[in-house]
């Protein structure tokens, strides 16, 4: 009989998503998108607090509504838009920028990440 392997224990988000997902190429990309709304939302949400405005004053500022703003910064928005990212940049003297990264190095990167928070955690 075989015996079995027991996985770590772990409360990172990400990680617990990641072995949810398993092999299924549906979940890992619903897992992605998910994890690309979480990380605009909280770009942001981050240059608004460091230029000290609330959310309606950013919003006064590119002309739209508190509640906009609101939406913006929630991590499970799916509707962020290129335009209004110019917009919000624009308004705090900032200017977007996009890239494309390597699927292959991002993971690992991901993984060697993975192992030095296993190994933290284990210290």
């Amino acid at each position: 009989m075989k015996a079995k392997v027991e996985k770590a224990k772990t409360s990172n988000a990400v990680e617990i998503l990641n072995q949810m997902a398993g092999d299924s190429p549906e979940l890992k990309q619903l897992t992605e998108e998910a994890r690309v709304n979480a990380n605009v939302a909280q770009l942001i949400y981050e240059a608004r607090q460091k230029a000290g405005l609330s959310q309606a004053e950013l919003a006064e500022r590119i002309g739209s509504k508190q509640g906009v703003i609101s939406r913006l910064e929630d991590a499970d928005y799916d509707g962020h838009s290129l335009t209004m990212l110019q917009r919000i940049a624009a308004a705090l003297g900032k200017q977007v920028s996009i890239h494309f990264s390597d699927v292959s190095k991002v993971r690992a990167k991901q993984k060697q990440s993975r192992r030095l928070v296993h190994a933290g955690a284990e210290s």
